[in-house]
């Protein structure tokens, strides 16, 4: 509790202290907590340095830590705290790209902490913790941002698998070179090839013949 006589304090101590004395018509006693406080902002309306218009949930933990600043140096210590929340959100978030401010929302919290209280030092007001608890997009943006999402993930898919590609190829390359040195494995892997058909109960096997084969048979004939 807080007494002031002509504009000075006068007493400053604990309410239970004063509940038996009473007060001059000359004097003016104030009653602040000293407990922690909090300030929630929902759906706070924020342009973007990109020009993204987003709603942000948030937190602000604060306490007086100096009654006597408090009461003396401003009017409305908790309302001026909360209206400069909300407008040091506003000015932060308003430098940052959406990207930033999704991927770095623990950062931009820390600075909004610093940021408060710095200013609120001279209001005796300590800022011990800001949050930003949610980050809502326009229905849009959130719809664009799938779809570039979606497009992404099949660009790289596709990149992929021609990767996949080029990499079977240059196998099926270094195959071929090895089963030109030795023609035996190459008639290995005919009959593997064979084996493996006849493991699946087809009643149609194709057997390849060389176009060499095919062209002499050919010339003979005409």
């Amino acid at each position: 509790i807080l007494v002031f006589k002509f504009g000075k304090v006068l007493i400053l101590g604990d309410p239970i202290c004063f509940f038996f004395f009473s007060f001059p018509e000359h004097n003016f006693y104030f009653i602040t907590y000293l407990s922690p406080l909090t300030f929630f902002f929902f759906l706070l309306k924020i342009l973007t340095k990109d020009s993204v218009t987003i709603s942000v949930d948030g937190v602000v933990y604060y306490r007086v830590q100096n009654a006597t600043l408090a009461v003396a140096n401003i009017t409305n210590a908790d309302s001026a705290t909360r209206l400069l929340a909300q407008t040091t959100l506003r000015n932060v978030l308003g430098t940052k790209n959406l990207a930033e401010i999704l991927s770095d929302r623990e950062e931009i919290a820390h600075n909004m902490q610093v940021t408060l209280d710095e200013a609120t030092d001279d209001w005796g007001i300590k800022v011990e913790r800001v949050e930003i608890k949610d980050v809502k997009l326009p229905v849009q943006l959130q719809r664009a941002m799938a779809a570039e999402a979606e497009a992404a993930r099949e660009a790289r898919a596709k990149v992929i698998a021609a990767e996949g590609e080029m990499n079977a190829s240059r196998a099926l390359k270094e195959a071929s070179i090895v089963i030109t040195e030795s023609p035996a494995a190459l008639q290995l892997r005919y009959l593997q090839t064979l084996t493996t058909i006849a493991a699946e109960k087809n009643s149609t096997i194709v057997f390849p013949l060389p176009i060499d084969m095919l062209q002499g048979i050919m010339g003979t004939h005409f």
